[in-house]
């Protein structure tokens, strides 16, 4: 790049500047507001970015690549897609607002197309590295990728997070070459001043996890000075300086730095350092701050680096000043600081504008404008055809079989469902080290695991029943015991029909426990539009023998109260399997989201489902099963006193048998209700309900209320489950009767599922008791 096209660079990068600051300003201190609460905003983070993002966009990005932005970044890219031409001039004065920019990147919000949303600090930053990851598992298997590198852009308190470590160390992840991350060292946080030994200790890591490390911590100015006599003092200087006192230095007088910087120094040291502090009189607050993160040539330098690194990930270590730019600069706590209005005023002079011209683009015919439109057009994209959908059969089987858990089913289904030809090739699983012990050990033996090469698998034991090749076609990606690693991977794998315009089905099994230390992941990527399924398993105090840390007890609330996520917990194989089918043809909905299927290893007889299958045909109890529930055992005669018991999962055969002790020993009829959805129940009732008060329409009925007979309306309701008793409690609402919720509120324990079952009080003498209860007056 020769000197003009730096210097209309750099006039582009004072402009991102400006507007990023000024969209926050705005909406602060002009906007009018209708409640007392602060807007909020990060100017100073911002500020630290825009050399890096200004280098990225406007002279490197091209359609192919995806980027995730640094959350407190969000007012940058926003000034960036405006001068782009992709962000209407409206929305600058909207952030925040109802309607308008939102806080942090949103893929589904924002009014401009984001590849990313940030905002759960570090997830969004690891996320392209799955996305990379999944992009070569589609290539591998004849789809299309987008050819282009996958970007983060994060500041370096992310690197706090956990889940960041983790997912450097999942060995699939060490040989993506078309990976890049930027990492804007400003060395503060929220609150701190970050030590500067750590980022010495952060690039190393990053070097033992196989990354190529780029670092750009001095920029020109003071690498030069370096290079004078006296310059091995200034740096020596400068490196040894805590970073709490070098970043005092960013706003102080020149007095003020000589001192510092000769301070401590023996006399011949002080003597050369002051010689060549002499030719810089006058900017020497300018000189200890030309950090590399924000000198234009060394980043656009560092990301041709990246580019030439095809074999390993790339990182790029940009130091940089919190504030850049600002009054605020390198000032302590000045995360959330706003300028003032002067300080504004201040500002947008020193960028020649005035209030008339504060939020122009470049003239068309300037220097400026042509590079803003020529990056604008090499990141456009072709708009996204539609992919054809691929047809999921209604069911794979009409066996019942004697006794199976869901558990198995899974791996059964999987099995048979490779067989069917559009969507077996487009089947993938994944696992985090436990796919054997999630029953997916058949479906792998025949489909393979998934790798970058071929890999010769050799088996320990002749009489294993392993045989696992591993290369680019297999269709299962083992990963290690992560289970943050597998949400993110599986959340990106769910997004392929809009990244790389192919349909996948992604599936994913992990212990249901672990669910709850993936939530985060999950919950990013169903955010984000992500279409997947997800299998816990095994759950609840029905694994007795593993004791309390192995047993689940609060994930069924967690899906019934996570949006865009549909919860069911089958009890049955064939259930199970009509779920799953209809799950796989919902991924390929415009509204598909994730699937969570919570299972079991406890082997269930499965007479009673069939017996309700034949009693309403395959047609119908199909239909009442993907609708979230299904009448299991009907009242056996009509007598004086009934009630309405109601469960889920590996529970049922409890209720089963309490419905038969009543009957036989109390005289009181009960309709057993199985509920293969709560999750389906609950959103179907609430917007029955709900609807008439928005609409002004007369009230339909929900699916739960179908399922309660006429006369059953009014009589009491036991809820069970192998769970919180909360997450099924909200039924005696629904239907507008007494409830008696049971289900496991305390930690469990070792012991046989018959003892636990009853301490916890779930088991049939409970039920029946319950039920009694219930029908006192």
């Amino acid at each position: 790049m020769n000197e003009a096209e730096l210097r209309t660079l750099s006039a582009i990068e004072r402009r991102v500047l400006w507007l990023a600051v000024r969209i926050v300003d705005f909406a602060n201190r002009e906007r009018e507001k209708n409640d007392e609460l602060k807007v909020g905003g990060h100017q100073a983070s911002s500020a630290s970015m825009v050399t890096l993002m200004t280098a990225l966009y406007f002279a490197d990005l091209d359609a192919r690549d995806r980027v995730s932005v640094k959350p407190h970044a969000s007012p940058v890219l926003h000034a960036i897609e405006y001068l782009l031409g992709r962000l209407d001039r409206s929305y600058l004065t909207r952030l925040r607002d109802f309607g308008g920019l939102q806080s942090y990147p949103s893929r589904t919000k924002d009014p401009f197309p984001v590849d990313y949303s940030t905002g759960s600090v570090g997830l969004g930053s690891a996320a392209p590295l799955f996305g990379a990851l999944a992009d070569r598992y589609v290539g591998s298997h004849g789809g299309a990728t987008t050819g282009g590198r996958f970007i983060s852009l994060l500041g370096d308190a992310e690197l706090d997070e956990g889940n960041i470590w983790e997912a450097l160390a999942e060995p699939l992840t060490r040989k993506l070459g078309n990976v890049l991350w930027l990492i804007d060292l400003n060395r503060q946080s929220l609150d701190r001043v970050i030590p500067g030994i750590k980022a010495q200790e952060l690039e190393r890591n990053f070097e033992t996890a196989g990354w190529h490390v780029v670092e750009l911590k001095y920029g020109r100015r003071l690498r030069e000075a370096f290079a004078l006599k006296g310059g091995d003092v200034l740096r020596q200087r400068i490196d040894e300086m805590p970073n709490e006192q070098y970043q005092s230095l960013f706003a102080a007088s020149d007095e003020v730095v000589r001192e510092t910087l000769l301070d401590a120094l023996d006399p011949r040291s002080r003597a050369r350092l002051n010689g060549l502090l002499d030719g810089y009189a006058g900017g020497l607050r300018h000189l200890v701050s030309d950090l590399g993160g924000h000198d234009l040539v060394d980043v656009l330098s560092a990301l041709e680096f990246g580019r030439a690194e095809t074999k390993r990930p790339t990182v790029v270590f940009a130091y940089t000043i919190k504030g850049y730019g600002l009054e605020i600069a390198g000032r302590p706590q000045n995360h959330s600081a706003l300028l003032n209005g002067t300080q504004i005023d201040e500002l947008r002079r020193s960028c020649d504008l005035t209030p008339e011209t504060e939020w122009d683009r470049f003239a068309t015919d300037s220097n400026e404008g042509r590079v803003c439109a020529a990056a604008g057009q090499r990141i456009a994209r072709a708009a996204r055809t539609a992919t054809a959908p691929v047809p999921v059969p209604l069911q794979l089987s009409s066996r019942d079989g004697p006794k199976t858990s869901t558990q198995a089913a899974l791996g059964r289904a999987l099995l048979d469902l490779s067989r069917v030809d559009g969507v077996a090739e487009r089947l993938v699983t994944v696992s985090p080290d436990v796919s054997i012990s999630t029953n997916l050990g058949g479906f792998i033996n025949k489909v393979g695991v998934w790798g970058l090469e071929e890999e010769t698998v050799y088996d320990t034991m002749e009489d294993s029943p392993l045989h696992w090749r591993v290369g680019p076609s297999g269709q299962h990606i083992e990963m290690g015991i992560a289970e943050m690693n597998l949400v993110l991977l599986l959340g990106q794998l769910g997004l392929s029909w809009d990244v790389q315009g192919e349909t996948v089905f992604p599936i994913g099994t992990l212990y249901d426990p672990f669910v709850m230390r993936a939530l985060e992941g999950i919950v990013y990527s169903v955010y984000a539009g992500s279409r997947f399924i997800l299998a816990g398993t095994p759950s609840g105090i029905s694994l007795s023998r593993e004791g309390g840390a192995h047993q689940s007890i609060n994930t069924p609330g967690i899906g019934i109260e996570t949006p865009s996520l549909t919860y069911a917990e089958p009890c049955y194989a064939r259930e199970f399997e009509w779920l799953l089918l209809d799950a796989l043809a919902r991924l390929q909905e415009s509204k598909g989201g994730g699937t969570y299927l919570r299972l079991s290893t406890t082997p269930i007889a499965q007479e009673p489902f069939a017996a309700f299958a034949a009693r309403v045909g395959d047609e119908r109890a199909r239909a009442d099963v993907v609708a979230g529930g299904f009448r299991l055992r009907e009242p056996a005669q009509s007598v004086e006193d009934r009630v309405i018991l109601a469960g889920c999962g590996a529970i049922m055969p409890e209720l089963l048998r309490a419905a038969d002790q009543l009957s036989e020993e109390e005289d009181v009829e009960a309709t057993v209700l199985c509920l293969s959805s709560p999750d389906l129940l609950y959103r179907g009732w609430r917007a029955a309900s709900i609807r008439p008060l928005r609409s002004g329409e007369q009230r339909g009925s929900s699916h739960l209320e179908s399922l309660v007979a006429p006369e059953e309306r009014g009589l009491p309701v036991v809820t069970v489950i192998d769970g919180a008793s909360h997450a099924l409690a909200w039924l005696g609402s629904a239907l507008g009767t007494r409830c008696v919720p049971l289900g496991v509120d305390e930690f469990g324990q070792t012991g046989s599922q018959r003892e636990l079952y009853a301490e916890y009080g779930i088991d049939a003498e409970a039920v029946t008791t319950a039920a009694l209860v219930a029908l006192e007056p």
